[in-house]
Parts: C-alpha cells; sequence; structure tokens
C-alpha cells in the first residue's frame, strides 16, 4: 500500500488474466456518492465514513455516504424541485430516466447512510430534523428495501431537491476489478436543522473532518481511501465554502476516469488518466512500487 491507498492484493493476476483475454470485464453498475459539506469559520468539513474492515471491497477505507442505483430509483416521475430531469441527463450523459435514477441514488444514500435528507415538503424548502422514530422507521424501511425512495417521497409529500446537489466528477472501476460501478460524485451543503448520524451498516466510525487534514491522513498512510476519494478531497480543498464548492460544480468536467493497465516487461503498469499520483508500477510477483 502507497500512502493510504487501498490496493487489492488480487489486481496484479486479475490484470494479467485480462491482458491475456482469460478475465471478462464485470459490466460496471450506476452508483452515486455525496461529499457532504458543512461550514466552519476557515473552511468547510466533509462527512466521511470508515467502511467496516469486514466488508468485501474497499473495507477498512474512508469514503462518502453513496451506493449502488436502485432499480426502483425511476420507477415514476416523483415530485422533483431544481434542474429538470433533461438538464440532468445532458449533465450526467444518460437518458432522463437514468438522470433521475442517479440523483435519486444520490438523494437516497445519503439519507440511508448519513441520516440527511435532501428534500422538502415544497420546493423552496428543505425538512428539518429526521431523527424522531418515525423518520428512522421510515429511513430503515427504505435502506432494507422494503420501501422505495418514490413511495417514501410520496407518502412524506416530499419534493426531491435536485438543486442541492452539484455533480462534481465520475469514476467506474477499473474493468479488472471483480466489483464495479460507474460512480457520479457530487457535493451538497448539510441542510440547516439536519445532522448526521452514522446510520450505515457498512460503517463503524464517521467523521466531520477539513479535507485537507483528510488528505494528510492519507498522504502519511493513516487514513486507507481509494483513488476517486482522495482525489475529491485534494480537488475540495481549494474551497473556503460550501457555496464556493457548489458554485463550481456545474463547471466540472464528468469524462469518466477509467483506470489502465499495461504489461512492460512482465511487470504491471497501473495507472489512473489524469491522476499521476495513483500511478503504479507493479513486479512479476510481486507488490505495487
Amino acid at each position: 500500500m502507497a500512502k493510504g491507498q487501498w490496493y487489492p492484493p488480487e489486481w496484479p493476476d486479475r490484470i494479467r488474466r485480462l491482458a491475456a483475454g482469460t478475465l471478462t470485464p464485470v459490466t460496471p453498475r450506476r452508483a452515486a456518492t455525496v461529499m457532504l459539506l458543512k461550514d466552519t469559520a476557515d473552511t468547510p468539513l466533509v462527512h466521511m465514513l470508515r467502511r467496516r474492515a469486514s466488508m468485501a471491497f474497499a473495507g477498512g477505507a474512508y469514503a462518502y455516504p453513496g451506493g449502488g442505483v436502485d432499480p426502483r430509483d425511476d420507477d415514476h416521475r416523483i415530485r422533483w424541485a431544481g434542474p429538470t430531469r433533461a438538464w440532468w441527463a445532458d449533465r450526467l450523459g444518460v437518458d432522463e430516466a437514468g438522470a433521475q435514477a442517479i440523483v435519486c441514488a444520490a438523494v437516497r444514500e445519503t439519507y440511508e447512510e448519513a441520516g440527511v435528507l435532501l428534500a422538502g415538503p415544497t420546493p423552496d424548502t428543505v425538512v428539518g430534523d429526521t431523527t424522531g422514530d418515525d423518520w428512522e422507521a421510515d429511513r430503515a424501511a427504505v435502506a432494507a428495501r422494503g420501501m422505495s425512495f418514490a413511495e417514501f417521497l410520496d407518502r412524506r409529500g416530499l419534493v426531491l431537491r435536485s438543486d442541492l446537489l452539484g455533480a462534481w466528477t465520475r469514476w467506474i472501476t477499473p474493468e479488472f476489478e471483480a466489483r464495479r460501478y460507474d460512480t457520479w460524485f457530487f457535493v451538497a451543503a448539510l441542510p440547516r436543522g439536519q445532522r448526521t448520524r452514522n446510520a450505515s451498516t457498512e460503517a463503524d466510525r464517521t467523521v466531520w473532518i477539513r479535507p485537507r487534514d483528510a488528505a494528510e491522513g492519507y498522504d502519511k498512510g493513516e487514513l486507507l481511501m481509494m483513488p476517486p476519494t482522495i482525489a475529491t478531497l485534494r480537488q475540495l480543498t481549494a474551497y473556503d465554502t460550501a457555496a464556493g464548492a457548489l458554485a463550481a460544480a456545474p463547471g466540472r468536467d464528468l469524462t469518466p476516469v477509467l483506470a489502465q493497465a499495461r504489461l512492460e516487461n512482465d511487470a504491471v503498469i497501473l495507472s489512473w488518466p489524469g491522476h499521476g499520483e495513483f500511478t503504479k508500477r507493479i513486479p512479476s510477483g510481486g507488490g505495487p512500487a
């Protein structure tokens, strides 16, 4: 492991099998994750969770609330505020049904894993405290897939606030990874009156942390992260407020970042275009260098 970079030991073998044509890439599943921000006197903090060490994918790594799209995230046209589905389809590079599903997944996963809900009774309001027993029962039902998020919004008479999200970047899990995701990263500000909690069964710790401090922890090897997590943390250090990061989101390039691997004298060269710090040379039979 270089610095705090999460690195599966099975990757070199899978990369060689892919190069030899004996490994068929898995189709990536669409996913969304949200960098939830709140302001302090001098800098925004970002909400992060640490995945349980027992998790098959990126166990022990720090990440943001997020997860795969639920097939029911686009089962009908939910009440919607902010940019239209057509606008989001153009921004995300998908069709309108896909745009609703991805944005809905971002809002749903933030609610499931952090207890924060980017929705309100009207297009210009946001719900307040969501920690009551009745809210928790609904959150648990959504997380257990006993109730779709669309059904939850309808039952509560809520409007999804897509205008509270900013699309930030898009990363696709490498072709040689067994579990693949096509993930859109969003930024959002913690709504007034709401507070986060560790509501995820996949996390054993949550923190509010300055992006710069989290990046320093990674550089020291103290915090384990996947490449897109540390890459986005470094990008967030440029902003003094959550509003500043949100204002910058519409101008962000959403061209997918996909790792590349090649064989060179029997060594594997692994790289992420545009992110040179993650380039690794893996000698035959060895770990990353």
